[in-house]
């Protein structure tokens, strides 16, 4: 099977091994002071007939295909219409197909009904990978998120509410030695109050292409917090979180100094212990040679 992919592409760790379409190109936005991803493309929505062109060959080649991650940035910033033709067409296509999932950002959610949200969850549409990043207002608008925290709990009610599960991110780092408190405290407050199956975090890191954007829009001095600091930032999280429902909590992505994996609130105890050994040194942190974004 060989597809034509606009590059670059980008999928969730998650979605490595898994069947990718591509529906549309870029990202609507764009404008995350934080990403690099999108910044050589132009957004755009493929032609349908593209679309279906792709999964005619994908499942010529991969006909037993469980999971599908529709790329690029914002699939579901797709009319509604669009999106369930492509899901008809994928489980079609595919006997197997298990789940579909793609990213999404608050305005995408925002911009759907949950009846909608529900028609899509019904015709196969499970999983949104949604990018928090923080739930601090303050420093929503200093990363020009485009999305403040109480839309942001709209968006994840409404995928909720819809019955999509939702795994949701927050940079670590992100608020520099001045913020990181409010930015950690916005976060638990902003996740105690609205409902997530996933939450994962991920360690501040900024692209060459981003890094003067990032501090000027920042508007003060940043501050880069060292591995130590970021690990009193995921215990302060970590501590604080009393989640509406469990959450399944990973901090694993390869960008994170220490990984760790459990569930939320049960597992509290056994993270905090395995933060205390990484802090006093008696547990290795990821060498930074082998992180990245």
């Amino acid at each position: 099977m060989i597809l034509n992919y606009h590059m670059p592409l980008y999928r969730p760790p998650s979605e490595g091994d898994n069947l990718i379409i591509q529906v549309t190109l870029g990202c609507s936005f764009n404008r995350c002071s934080f990403c690099a991803m999108y910044r050589t493309k132009q957004y755009s929505q493929r032609p349908l007939e593209a679309v279906l062109e792709d999964i005619g060959r994908a499942a010529r080649g991969q006909p037993d295909a469980r999971r599908v991650f529709l790329a690029d940035g914002d699939a579901l910033s797709l009319p509604t219409a669009q999106l369930l033709a492509i899901l008809d067409a994928l489980h079609a296509a595919l006997p197997a197909l298990a789940r579909v999932s793609c990213y999404a950002t608050p305005a995408n959610l925002l911009h759907k009904g949950v009846d909608e949200l529900a028609l899509l969850k019904e015709r196969g549409l499970s999983l949104l990978y949604l990018g928090i990043e923080s739930g601090s207002g303050m420093m929503l608008k200093k990363i020009t998120k485009g999305a403040s925290r109480r839309g942001i709990n709209e968006a994840m009610h409404k995928a909720f509410d819809a019955g999509i599960k939702v795994s949701g991110t927050v940079i670590l780092g992100l608020g520099g030695k001045q913020h990181w408190q409010e930015h950690i405290d916005g976060t638990i407050a902003l996740l105690n109050s609205a409902p997530i199956t996933y939450l994962s975090t991920l360690q501040l890191y900024l692209d060459d292409d981003v890094a003067a954007e990032f501090h000027s829009k920042f508007g003060e001095a940043f501050e880069v917090q060292d591995d130590q600091s970021i690990l009193l930032e995921l215990q302060r999280l970590i501590s604080g979180l009393d989640p509406p429902r469990p959450v399944i909590f990973r901090s694993n992505h390869a960008s994170n100094a220490l990984a760790l994996a459990g569930n939320l609130p049960r597992d509290r105890a056994r993270l905090l212990a395995e933060l205390q050994a990484a802090l006093h040194g008696e547990a290795p942190l990821r060498p930074r040679y082998m992180r990245g974004m």
